[in-house]
């Protein structure tokens, strides 16, 4: 019996882009039986030949950025000309995760003692399963993936119905490196087959990366189940400007942490607080920058601004905007001055709300749109109290030239990361984290590899 299909429909222009089959029962097996089965051999593969093979699937991802900027386009709606800044992200995560590899990896020593040999071991899990999403498709998925397979295990992707052919583009690339059978795999998978494969005992960690009810449906399918599991959820991430901010710098940079790829990232800039002192001319000009973006087509290289990723959540967004201006809130943005907006579809303009306050939803729950509330603060004491009253903290900013002042404030706030003078980036070399339904677990950094193997205690009596 033939299973089920499903289509990416895209956001460019409504149409089919692609059409995929879901796995049936025997593949998923198949797959399964093929990443245990490799995984032993992969694991006693030199962390040096590993090395050379992942990058080598890195060089053959680069090597075809422009293809990838085109069907990031078509399958999510990101502009073209942006395209190339994933695929450059993807790179950095993974030559980082590769070069520190085998330092990372090496045996934990103890300290001598006599008459023992003691050591730990870093031992791969087995086999990974990560469950990557749409909205930066290569980035994400990447966080996991590159070091999962350094770390020895074995990995199968499961894509978002949406960017099935990311998670396809990245099989081809192992497959080009000459990875061995069995060691990275994808499957097109239903939600409940994917819930089906983590309650199967087959699989040793999960790498969710997606909303909140998806995390909960993974730590649901996970129970009883005894395996890991690492969960980047659902952010409402704030800015704070004080009163001592470069103000140019902090409204260019909170422009673009907020509405680039249309503001459909876990770590946008969703709700700025503004000291008194700046708040007049901060809003001013950034009002006045976010209106030059151009909303369009994503396969037009001019476009600036593409359309979000279906209509239903062009339609979250404008429900939410609503609410705030019949609650008092003023729209700072005529969607009249972006011609392609147009309800109904996927076409949104941007738009900047003031005189908003945290009983509106739009300040305190996650749009995943291009929409920013910017209130007035008149203390470091007001500004701590308001970013932290968000059920969400997966990233937080401050923008202020007193370097002592951001760690202060740093240490107060409730957040995964703390930046400043700068947003909506992540660095490899640090740990990727959340706190409260922001998630748990880490990618990336040295601390990333700790989720993806186990302590092995190595107590050996050399003298008798």
């Amino acid at each position: 019996m033939a299973s089920a299909s499903f289509q990416t429909i895209t956001p460019v222009d409504g149409s089919v882009y692609l059409e995929r089959r879901y796995a049936d029962d025997g593949e998923i097996d198949d797959a399964l039986s093929a990443a245990s089965a490799a995984q032993a051999a992969w694991a006693a593969t030199p962390i040096s030949e590993r090395a050379a093979l992942c990058a080598k699937a890195v060089d053959a991802f680069v090597a075809k950025a422009d293809r990838h900027a085109e069907e990031l386009a078509w399958q999510m709606g990101r502009p073209i000309r942006f395209g190339h800044s994933e695929v450059g992200g993807f790179e950095e995560r993974a030559r980082h995760m590769i070069a520190i590899a085998e330092e990372v990896l090496a045996d934990v020593q103890v300290g001598e003692k006599e008459g023992f040999l003691r050591y730990i071991k870093r031992v791969p899990l087995g086999v990974v399963l990560t469950v990557a999403p749409w909205n930066y498709p290569y980035l994400t998925a990447v966080n996991s993936i590159v070091p999962a397979l350094m770390a020895g295990n074995t990995m199968i992707l499961k894509h978002a119905s949406q960017t099935p052919r990311c998670g396809e583009r990245i099989a081809d690339a192992f497959a080009e490196a000459g990875l061995p059978d069995g060691v990275f795999q994808v499957l097109h998978l239903s939600h409940e087959a994917t819930a089906k494969i983590i309650a199967s005992d087959e699989v040793d960690f999960v790498a969710f990366t997606g909303s909140v009810p998806g995390g909960a449906s993974i730590e649901k399918a996970a129970a009883g189940h005894f395996l890991g599991v690492g969960l980047e959820l659902g952010g409402k991430d704030p800015a704070y400007v004080r009163a001592d901010a470069n103000l140019g710098h902090a409204i260019e940079n909170l422009v673009d942490g907020a509405f680039f790829n249309s503001g459909q990232s876990c770590c946008a800039i969703e709700r700025i607080y503004v000291h008194a002192d700046l708040y007049e001319p901060f809003v001013e000009g950034f009002a006045e920058l976010t209106r030059q973006y151009k909303l369009g087509s994503p396969l037009d290289p001019g476009t600036t601004l593409g359309p979000v990723v279906r209509t239903s959540a062009a339609d979250f967004v404008r429900g939410q905007v609503e609410e705030a201006v019949a609650a008092g809130a003023k729209a700072l943005v005529d969607p009249t001055g972006f011609p392609a907006d147009a309800p109904g579809t996927p076409y949104l303009a941007p738009q900047v709300l003031v005189d908003v306050d945290h009983s509106m939803r739009v300040m305190s729950e996650e749009s995943f749109g291009p929409v920013i509330g910017i209130m007035k603060v008149g203390s470091d004491e007001e500004a701590i109290g308001l970013m932290n009253d968000s059920p969400f903290g997966l990233t937080a900013a401050v923008w202020t030239e007193d370097t002592e002042a951001a760690i202060a404030i740093g240490d107060r706030i409730e957040t995964g990361t703390w930046f400043m003078n700068r947003c909506d980036y992540l660095d490899p070399a640090l740990a990727w984290t959340g706190v409260k339904h922001s998630g748990r677990g880490c990618t990336l950094s040295r601390l990333g590899y700790e989720v993806l193997t186990r302590p092995k205690s190595y107590h050996l009596r050399t003298a008798t």
